[in-house]
């Protein structure tokens, strides 16, 4: 507060709109309860937010249509940069609007909660890199909660000293993308020309607006469960096959595997391409003068269409966490960082826009194993173990409960949730119980905390799965 003589400004960068709301909220009502007379905040976002049932903690927040205008009343009509110059304001929450292509030289502090990478990162953090009269002798600073400091450093290392393009962009690509997903037969076209009209009328509801998406959503959900059953049928019948004498038998069940694997994965790529489009046309329409308004159309469809494909029979962590309730909480400065990029760093070169609509699928096995990895180094405190260590672990407690067979066919024949409720958590007490020594550590914690217990339970079930 007291930098610049008291004029400095900070700004929060959230997530998403609705993280952006709730947290001018929660600074509302925290500077209301302190009595706090020289402290306020404005939060900038696009269009409307509305909470529904889906979202947590949502207890007063249904039925309620949040825009900048209703959460900022002190704006009186004011443009936001104006006012946030101003002496009204001091903290700026923002998601996507302002985190990029704003200036304000009083700012000086920045709280990032989103995960921040490449270009996006320099951009935003940069916004602290404005020049104003004494802010080189208070300086500025950082609060990260979320990004590593070695991997802002790399978002910042090809831009240090020169950025040279390696080559150029071609500006066509958009058109071959264009094709590419109107020839994937999800969508039609009569829906992108619907959705457009009714995205421009004011009259039109979210929810209207969204119901024009339903159809393509459903084509997708249709075809992706289909060629999901087609591809395990395809892989039974190979692992059959495997060991038979006749080659050709082999070669056709290995040809049939590879078709239904191309099928599930185009769709995969197609929700990737779909995202491809948007951030590719965004780009080069700030550069080339398309002058096509079909163009323009898919864009604006397709970044409504793409959040709304889901795989929700596959692969889904369906961990319920509604009934957690924070009690506690603790703030501990883990280190400050001086990021320093020396003059003598390997030359970078800017790649430009190419292979627009070239994506892969990756597999989901390997996806599955980072987030097992992700979800042991939560569950369990400790500095003396290694990733291998945690995962060895969990497969030792695995391999331990594969040897009861009512436990498996519990395991195979129902869902993570049915499984909790069967003899499958017992079973992985009994594991945790008879490990060796070497794992006291996870042992106490497993047994002292039923929660922890849960969480280890499902790491299991899915090394159960992901074995067969």
């Amino acid at each position: 507060m007291g930098l610049l003589g008291g004029q400095a400004k900070a700004m929060v960068v959230t997530s998403s709109r609705k993280e952006a709301v709730r947290y001018k909220l929660c600074f509302d009502k925290y500077i209301t309860e302190k009595g706090y007379q020289t402290i306020h905040a404005m939060v900038a976002f696009s269009g409307e937010v509305e909470f529904n049932e889906n979202d947590p903690n949502t207890e007063g927040l249904i039925g309620e249509k949040f825009t900048e205008n209703n959460m900022n009343p002190d704006l009186k009509g004011r443009d936001m940069r104006k006012a946030f110059e101003s002496k009204d304001y001091q903290v700026m929450i923002v998601a996507n609007k302002f985190q990029t292509g704003f200036d304000q030289p009083k700012l000086c502090a920045m709280y990032v909660d989103k995960k921040l990478g490449g270009v996006e990162c320099v951009q935003t953090l940069s916004r602290l890199n404005r020049v104003y009269p004494g802010k080189s002798d208070s300086g500025t600073f950082v609060l990260d909660f979320f990004n590593e400091p070695e991997d802002i450093l790399e978002s910042f290392k090809p831009y240090y000293q020169t950025a040279e393009l390696a080559d150029v962009s071609d500006p066509d690509l958009i058109f071959n993308l264009f094709d590419k997903l109107r020839a994937a037969g999800i969508f039609q076209w009569s829906e992108v020309e619907q959705f457009c009209e009714a995205f421009f009328k004011k009259s039109k509801s979210n929810a209207a607006i969204t119901n024009i998406c339903k159809p393509a959503v459903e084509r997708w959900k249709i075809r992706y469960k289909s060629a999901v059953e087609a591809y395990k049928q395809a892989k039974e019948i190979f692992d059959r096959t495997k060991t038979s004498a006749d080659p050709v038998l082999i070669a056709n069940a290995e040809n049939s595997l590879k078709e239904c694997k191309r099928e599930k994965d185009a769709l995969d790529i197609f929700k990737k391409d779909l995202g491809t489009f948007v951030r590719f046309y965004e780009f080069m329409s700030q550069i080339v003068d398309y002058d096509d308004k079909d163009l323009e159309k898919l864009s604006l469809f397709a970044r409504n269409l793409r959040p709304m494909l889901r795989e929700s029979a596959i692969d889904d962590d369906d961990i319920d966490l509604h009934s957690v309730e924070l009690s506690h909480y603790r703030l501990t400065a883990i280190r400050q960082q001086n990021l320093s990029i020396s003059d003598n760093i390997v030359e970078y070169k800017l790649v430009p826009g190419e292979g627009v609509g070239t994506a892969k699928a990756r597999d989901k096995k390997e996806e599955l194993m980072s987030q097992v990895i992700s979800r042991l180094n939560e569950l369990f405190i400790t500095d003396q173990l290694t990733d291998n260590d945690l995962v060895n672990y969990a497969y030792t407690i695995r391999d331990k409960v594969r040897e009861d067979e009512l436990v498996m066919k519990q395991i195979t024949n129902n869902t993570p949730e049915q499984a909790m409720l069967g003899d499958f958590p017992k079973a992985v007490d009994n594991a945790v119980m008879d490990s060796s020594e070497a794992h006291q550590n996870q042992m106490m914690q497993l047994l002292s905390d039923p929660s922890k217990a849960a969480g280890f339970a499902r790491v299991v079930f899915d090394l159960l799965k992901l074995a067969g």
